[in-house]
């Protein structure tokens, strides 16, 4: 955590651990619609989410700088926008900037957000090629639906998870996690959903419930913060605005998700450092309570 973190941010973590550690694990934690098939119920193994940062959030710089910036954060996992690593780059760069990052002890845990633009497997197989030669696992994307099933086929074919991106309302598409639900439920595991929590609430759409709902569609996540939970210009550094964010993080941590929680910083475009800082100081505080609350449980405390 910086020196230069304001006190208020000590306090408000102090406060959040001695909180968390209180916790009962059951008590946040949003149970699914109990219509849901077997298949579809939440798995039980219990996993802290991992946090990582997508690149978007250093837009204004350089990949050699984003790398410099993603390790002064001490973040493993990045989430590659194509500022970074752009689809038209050749064989040889994609190589050559896959092997600047690794060196850097940077795992790439996906890449997007990718609009498929044309339902043509010419179209689809070229960002599928891109995903591929960049090492990502998930590919957070975005289309119209009816691309939905040419973008499985090649998911299939290249073994790709494909994480379908909720825009909000502006979003014709995928406003919310519901729609991109709908839209693959009936479609191949590795089809799922990317749930942008800042987008979600501004829907009006509860985003610890539509965690849980989600279950094992729920592939990747982008992170962030609103001080007015219907306003996208009000967002903040994480942890100061109305995003419940511990909630999520039990709910998160109950249903063993497996996939990354990527803060998305879309504020402070020209000096996002010092509030990126704060916002994984307060969810790393977030996981500490979490971890704390299940030792305690795990001890013989109060249940």
């Amino acid at each position: 955590m910086s020196s230069a973190q304001p006190r208020r941010s000590f306090l408000k973590l102090a406060a959040l651990g001695a909180a968390s550690a209180t916790l009962d694990p059951r008590l946040l934690v949003a149970q699914p619609p109990a219509g849901l098939a077997p298949a579809d119920r939440l798995p039980t193994t219990s996993a802290p989410p991992r946090l990582g940062v997508a690149s978007y959030s250093m837009r204004k710089f350089a990949l050699d700088k984003t790398i410099e910036m993603t390790k002064a954060l001490d973040v493993t996992y990045i989430n590659l926008k194509s500022v970074h690593l752009p689809y038209e780059a050749s064989p040889a760069d994609i190589a050559a900037a896959r092997r600047q990052i690794e060196a850097a002890g940077l795992q790439i845990v996906g890449g997007g957000t990718i609009t498929f633009e044309t339902d043509t497997d010419d179209g689809v197989r070229r960002y599928f090629e891109y995903a591929k030669a960049a090492g990502m696992p998930v590919m957070v994307s975005t289309c119209q639906r009816s691309v939905l099933p040419r973008v499985e086929k090649f998911a299939r074919q290249y073994d790709i998870k494909v994480a379908i991106h909720n825009h909000g309302p502006e979003d014709k598409n995928f406003p919310s996690p519901y729609d991109v639900l709908a839209a693959v439920k009936n479609m191949d595991p590795r089809m799922g959903l990317c749930m942008d929590i800042g987008h979600t609430a501004r829907t009006g759409t509860d985003v610890v419930r539509a965690a849980a709902d989600a279950g094992p569609r729920l592939l990747d996540m982008h992170a962030k913060d609103l001080r007015d939970l219907s306003a996208k210009g009000s967002q903040c550094i994480v942890g100061e605005g109305k995003i419940p964010i511990a909630q999520l993080f039990q709910q998160l941590d109950s249903m063993g998700f497996a996939g990354f929680v990527n803060l998305e910083y879309e504020i402070d475009e020209n000096d996002p450092l010092p509030g990126m800082k704060q916002s994984f100081a307060y969810m790393r505080g977030v996981l500490a309570g979490l971890s704390s609350s299940a030792r305690h449980v795990g001890a013989g405390g109060d249940e």
